[in-house]
């Protein structure tokens, strides 16, 4: 298991235990995680589960896989530097402590 905080636009942190293997998007749904929506359910067709990695982690995390930018240009809310769709963003320990910030729109 991993951790992963999620801050919402608001500043509120929740802190859950993640399975490795998993993906940010599956963990918040799983964990009722208000600001993640993954209405295509982790197929890369929306930008519903749109997240900022925190500064911190965007090396661990990597950069965008293919495709990425193209959904992020249908997210509701800014896209940044560090913007990740969080389905696309696969669990493993090196990610333990992982921390993501939710813009205030989804959809």
């Amino acid at each position: 298991m991993v951790k992963v905080t999620y801050v919402a636009a608001d500043g509120t942190r929740t802190e859950v235990d993640a399975a490795v293997g998993s993906n940010v998007m599956q963990t918040a749904l799983d964990n009722d995680v208000d600001g993640i929506v993954g209405e295509c359910g982790g197929a890369m067709m929306c930008a519903t589960c749109h997240c900022y990695v925190d500064e911190g982690w965007t090396e661990a995390t990597g950069t965008r896989r293919d495709g990425e930018d193209d959904m992020l240009d249908c997210a509701a809310d800014e896209v940044k530097p560090v913007s990740r769709l969080s389905c696309q963003i696969k669990l493993t320990e090196e990610l333990d402590g992982l921390v993501v910030h939710l813009p205030e729109e989804q959809v």
